[in-house]
């Protein structure tokens, strides 16, 4: 079925959001590789500079969430796109105070503004959009593209530019995107029923946070945010670690580059394919989403991931085709599931507390899935066996409680899905 004109405003503009969300995040590893040569600090140090803004962009999707219920998703989008473009900018102007720890202040505006947009964004989808599925695989595509085109585009302009030039480039586009944003014209909540208060809330104190927060936790959302986490567990231990792993691999000696790239490690055409197969995984997840109730897809992907997980511990000391082919599968599927959980949320919660709900997700998926790093990087110095075993274990347990969910799980006081958006069990 084809998207109609409200559908495809807000796909446009939610779009454009996620790509640029993961455009900047995606290009901050590259400048950092600069960085600690221009500012000659310690790795350590430059870690504690970073390691904050990535945690804003996880745990600030909470209050995020509130603050979408409260004044609605464009306005919180429009924000965001427009305070991750101040922040590189603010990056960019740190080169002229010659200070890291000016970078750190442009870093800790970035990621406040970024942690507005997935509890935005997917409340927008959600309240706005009749054709769910196709938008949200849309949607997943943009987000995808975004990871693979900012570190490619911020290792390019580095070539001929210096670093500075190079940050002020990356938010420009971001200050398109606001342009873009305040001219799009919607109706954000025209796929819920008439008589559903899906629109900005009034509600903003804390004792009304908490009496939300209680009924989505009293719900069947308490189970979705548990499997969320733990395939936050999964996404960002192997995301994380991968490159690094593929780097280490006897394998990528047979992958020559011709002369004059010595500088690039054939290990990262690799990753980044890897993120461009998750484009088709991202389309063909959030199109099943139409058909496939939420938790069996999730169940059914996750068993597929565990599988894949322990299939790197043998082919890691395989051929280079074996790796490049595990990978390819391995980013399909990674990403394939994201438009059932982030479907499983809209079925499960009301229309009214949308916001509130995908900025708990968003916590558990990029806050407390970010515990695989550091749990990573111990079982990785003891056993490149053990750390997939570890990864296997976080999509077991997803999968688990995936089974629990499509069986009808009904631990809690409120487990039946919203009317509008209830699947065909």
């Amino acid at each position: 079925m084809a998207l109609n004109a409200n559908d495809r405003s807000i796909a446009g503009f939610t779009m454009a959001g996620h790509a640029l969300v993961h455009w900047f995040e995606t290009a901050i590893p590259i400048l950092l590789v600069v960085w600690l040569a221009e500012f000659d600090v310690s790795l350590l140090l430059l870690g504690l500079v970073l390691a904050p803004s990535y945690g804003l962009f996880g745990f600030g999707a909470l209050p995020a969430g509130v603050l979408v219920d409260r004044f609605g998703a464009k306005r919180l989008i429009i924000l965001c796109l427009g305070g991750m473009s101040a922040a590189f900018f603010v990056i960019a102007g740190a080169s002229y105070l010659d200070s890291i720890y000016a970078i750190a202040v442009g870093l800790l505006l970035w990621g406040l503004a970024a942690s507005v947009y997935h509890p935005a964004g997917l409340a927008l989808i959600s309240t706005g959009v009749e054709e769910r599925g196709t938008v949200f695989a849309w949607h997943g595509i943009a987000g995808n593209a975004g990871i693979a085109l900012g570190p490619f585009v911020a290792a390019t302009l580095l070539i001929f530019l210096e670093w500075q030039y190079v940050a002020a480039i990356l938010a420009a586009p971001g200050a398109l995107a606001v342009l873009y944003g305040l001219s799009a014209d919607f109706e954000a909540t025209a796929a819920v029923d008439d008589d559903a208060d899906a629109g900005p809330s009034d509600a903003l104190s804390l004792s009304e946070f908490l009496a939300n927060s209680k009924v989505l936790f009293a719900s069947t959302f308490a189970l979705v945010f548990v499997i969320v986490t733990f395939e936050g567990l999964y996404y960002r231990g192997m995301l994380t670690y991968l490159p690094e792993i593929l780097h280490g691999l006897p394998a990528m000696d047979a992958l020559a580059l011709p002369e004059g790239l010595d500088g690039i490690e054939p290990a990262d055409y690799i990753y980044v394919g890897l993120l461009v197969v998750g484009m088709a995984g991202q389309y063909v997840g959030g199109k099943l989403t139409d058909r496939i109730p939420p938790a069996r897809g999730m169940a059914a992907i996750f068993a597929v991931l565990v599988v894949l997980a322990i299939a790197f511990v043998p082919v890691t000391g395989m051929g280079l085709i074996a790796i490049v082919a595990l990978c390819g599968v391995f980013g399909f599927f990674l990403f394939a599931i994201q438009p059932f959980y982030q479907n499983a949320v809209a079925v499960y919660t009301p229309a009214d507390t949308r916001g509130l709900s995908y900025g708990y997700t968003y916590l558990g998926e990029f806050g407390f899935g970010a515990a695989s790093i550091a749990l990573g990087g111990f079982v990785l110095d003891v056993s490149l066996g053990w750390f997939f075993v570890m990864i296997a274990a976080f999509a077991l347990v997803g999968m688990v409680l995936s089974v629990a969910l499509a069986a009808g799980l009904d631990w809690f006081a409120d487990a039946e899905p919203t009317p509008e958006t209830a699947p065909d069990d």
